[in-house]
């Protein structure tokens, strides 16, 4: 007698990828890492300790989090990494470490784990932690201190180490201590926007200008992004429809008023624009899944991102773009969803 064989029924998908969550995870803090190293250079020890602060309360904020919902901890797959080295890039280097450990409860709590974890959440972590820092402490969110100063291995910037309710010690001493001259505490964006100084194109280009830990670096986070869009990791869709996009809307402002608006090129490399494309806007469970709706979404928060800083009262934009392009997601992947085979064309109602 011979043996029947065996038909195995299945639901889809029936193909299975071999990265799993925690090597895809993995390869975008590999990714990361760099710019994490160029902050630090730039801003010395201050931008470490941030950055140590950010990653190391947002894998806290989880653990506990998994623990009183009766969960295994998930800080092993480096989602929680992740949103706490985005976060410290996107803080200014000399923010008071207890309002980034507060931002990093923010990011992972309510930003992520009260919607269930991982691949549940709407909105990018890091980025609504920034968002609740900037509504509470507006000033201190502004507060930027300039790169490449001689003295930033040595000590702090004051108001790294200040205590909550604290003043810190004024900036302006420690600038002199760390022999920096004519420095005005703004990045290229506000002294464009509200005193229309423009910076040189190559120094933000490489990076060597005021601004958040790891906004600056527009050439090495370029970089990056193409590691992970070489990998397949990154879909390049999203980064290309944004920046694109900013560029062509930016365009359009500079040729009706050159004086009043910047070109694109500055559009480009000011701000965190490039980090936000490449690292927050293509987070894959805030961003749409179809090809067409990824477009949308880039040129949605493209043109977003230019209408708040030419038109809004901010400086920057790429924030509350990126979470406005959260937002609609669902939406774009809804009205571009393809037709199923086999499906016929709803009838118009005549």
């Amino acid at each position: 007698m011979t043996a029947s064989a065996v038909l195995e029924v299945r639901t889809s998908p029936h193909a299975h990828n071999a990265m799993s969550v925690e090597k895809i995870m993995g390869h975008v803090v590999f990714a990361l890492l760099p710019i994490c190293a160029w902050a630090v250079w730039l801003f010395g020890i201050s931008a470490l300790a941030l950055i140590v602060t950010t990653t190391g309360a947002c894998l806290a904020t989880e653990h506990v989090s998994c623990r009183l919902s009766g969960k295994n901890s998930s800080i092993s797959d480096f989602s929680a990494i992740i949103t706490g080295l985005l976060l410290g890039l996107t803080l200014p280097p000399g923010l008071p470490l207890w309002m980034a450990a507060l931002g990093s409860f923010i990011a992972v709590g309510p930003g992520k784990m009260i919607f269930g974890g991982l691949g549940f959440n709407v909105f990018n972590p890091a980025l609504v932690g920034r968002a609740f820092l900037q509504a509470a402490f507006p000033v201190a969110i502004t507060a930027y201190t300039p790169a490449l100063a001689l003295g930033r291995f040595a000590e702090f910037i004051p108001s790294t180490l200040a205590w909550p309710l604290m003043k810190a010690a004024p900036v302006a001493d420690w600038i002199t201590r760390v022999r920096i001259d004519a420095f005005t505490g703004a990045t290229p964006l506000m002294l464009q926007k509200f005193d229309h100084i423009s910076t040189d194109p190559w120094s933000m280009f490489l990076g060597q200008r005021a601004g958040s830990t790891g906004e600056t670096a527009a050439l090495l986070i370029l970089v990056c992004g193409l590691f992970l869009v070489i990998r397949k990791i990154m879909d390049w869709r999203v980064p290309t429809a944004m920046l694109l996009s900013a560029m062509a809307v930016a365009e359009a402002f500079h040729l009706s008023d050159p004086a009043r608006y910047p070109g694109p090129l500055f559009v480009l490399l000011s701000g965190g624009l490039v980090l936000g494309a490449v690292f927050m806007a293509t987070d894959p469970v805030g961003s749409p899944v179809t090809p067409r709706g990824m477009w949308i979404y880039g040129i949605l928060m493209g043109t977003l991102t230019v209408l708040i800083r030419f038109l809004g009262g901010l400086a920057e934009g790429v924030m509350y773009a990126i979470l406005l392009g959260n937002a609609f997601s669902p939406l774009i992947d809804n009205i571009t969803q393809p037709r199923t085979y086999g499906q016929r064309k709803k009838a118009v109602a005549k």
